[in-house]
C-alpha cells in the first residue's frame, strides 16, 4: 500500500456526487483511522458492490460482485482480510485463504438466501434425486457448500450449469435465479424456494411505472429478481455485468433493479448519466459501517472460522467454480 495516505479532500472528490458535504465530516475520522490501521496490520478490505459509497470508494482495496471478491481474495498477500459484505462472503474468503485472518465487522450481517437452506436439506434433495449434481449459489453457508458439487454466482451460473455436461441439475437456493437460468439453457433445473429479500420485492409494475415517469430510461435487473421482472427489463445480469453495461452502453438515463447502494457506487464513475433510484436496501449489508470496520481492525473482531472437515469439502466446490 502507499506510504502516503490520501487526504480527506481528495477522498471526498471521489464521492461528492453521492455524499452531501454536511455528511462528509461524520465519516472522516473513521476513514483516516481505517487507512492507518490497514497499513499497521497489513490488511486489505474487500467490499461488495452493495456497500455504501464511503466504504466502497474511500477505504476498500478490492471491490466487486461475489465472484470478483472470491477470485481476488485468492491473490492478496495481506495478512488480514476484512470482508465488508455479508457472512457467506467472509466464509468464502476464509475458504480460499485458510492461513489468513479473515474478519467480518458484524456477525449479524447475514443473508435471507443463505438462511433459506441447510446442509440437511441438501442431503435430503440428493436422496430424492439420486445422481443429480448439486449447483449451489455462493449465497450459502459453508456447511451447504460442503454438501454441493460446485458453486456458482449470478454472473457465471449458466456457464457452471452447462460445464457439468448433464441434462439435469439441482440449483440452490435462489428459485428466481434458477428459473432465469433455466430460460437460457436446455439443462433441466430443479430449484429450491429461497428468495433474496431485496430482489423479490421488485415487480413488473415497478418497471412500467418507471418507464412512464422517466421516458427513455434503460432498465437493468439482477437475475435474483422474479422472472417477470427480468422479462420487462432491457438487460439482466450480475452486479458486475450491470456495471459493465453502464460503462459500455452509456445510457442517458438508467435504473438498476437491485440493492440501493449499487446505483450510488456506479454513479460515482459516470457523472454524465442520470441514475433513477428505486431504493430497496439490504438490511444485512447495511450492518457494515465504517465504525465497525474500524473496530474489527482495532480489536481483531470478528474472526471467521470454519470447521476443517467442512472447510475442505466447501473449498472444493468453490474451487471447481473458479476453474470454470
Amino acid at each position: 500500500m502507499s506510504a502516503v495516505l490520501p487526504s480527506g479532500a481528495s477522498l471526498y472528490d471521489r464521492v461528492r456526487r453521492v455524499i452531501p458535504p454536511n455528511e462528509w465530516p461524520t465519516f472522516l475520522d473513521d476513514i483516516e483511522a481505517i487507512l492507518a490501521l490497514k497499513r499497521e496490520r497489513d490488511a486489505v478490505i474487500l467490499a461488495h458492490n452493495y456497500q455504501t459509497p464511503e466504504i466502497f470508494h474511500c477505504v476498500a482495496d478490492i471491490v466487486g460482485d461475489s465472484l470478483a471478491l472470491a477470485r481476488q481474495a485468492m491473490s492478496t498477500e495481506a495478512d488480514v482480510i476484512v470482508l465488508a459484505g455479508v457472512h457467506f462472503m467472509a466464509e468464502t474468503a476464509k475458504l480460499l485463504n485458510p492461513q489468513k485472518t479473515v474478519l467480518i465487522p458484524d456477525l449479524r450481517a447475514g443473508c435471507s438466501l443463505a438462511d433459506s437452506i441447510t446442509a440437511e436439506d441438501v442431503r435430503l434433495l440428493r436422496q430424492r434425486y439420486p445422481g443429480v449434481p448439486v449447483v449451489t449459489y455462493v449465497n450459502t453457508s459453508a456447511e451447504v457448500k460442503a454438501e454441493s458439487d460446485i458453486c456458482c454466482t449470478s454472473g457465471n451460473a449458466k456457464a457452471v450449469v452447462e460445464s457439468l455436461g448433464v441434462t439435469r441439475v439441482i440449483m440452490l437456493p435462489d428459485e428466481y435465479l434458477a428459473q432465469n437460468i433455466a430460460a437460457q439453457t436446455e439443462v433441466e433445473i430443479i430449484a429450491w424456494k429461497g428468495h433474496c429479500e431485496v430482489h423479490e420485492r421488485f415487480t413488473p409494475t415497478d418497471i412500467r411505472e418507471l418507464r412512464e415517469n422517466h421516458p427513455g430510461v434503460t432498465v437493468l435487473a439482477h437475475p435474483e429478481c422474479p422472472p417477470d421482472v427480468v422479462a420487462e427489463a432491457d438487460f439482466s445480469g450480475s452486479t458486475a455485468a450491470m456495471s459493465d453495461y453502464v460503462e459500455r452502453q452509456k445510457p442517458t438515463r438508467v435504473v438498476l433493479m437491485t440493492e440501493c447502494s449499487m446505483s450510488d457506487n456506479v454513479a460515482v464513475e459516470h457523472p454524465e448519466i442520470e441514475f433513477i433510484r428505486p431504493c430497496n436496501l439490504c438490511p444485512h449489508m447495511k450492518r457494515i459501517t465504517l465504525a465497525n470496520i474500524r473496530a474489527a481492525l482495532e480489536e481483531n473482531q470478528h474472526v471467521v472460522t470454519i470447521e476443517p472437515g467442512i472447510a475442505g469439502r466447501a473449498r472444493l466446490a468453490v474451487e471447481r467454480m473458479l476453474a470454470v
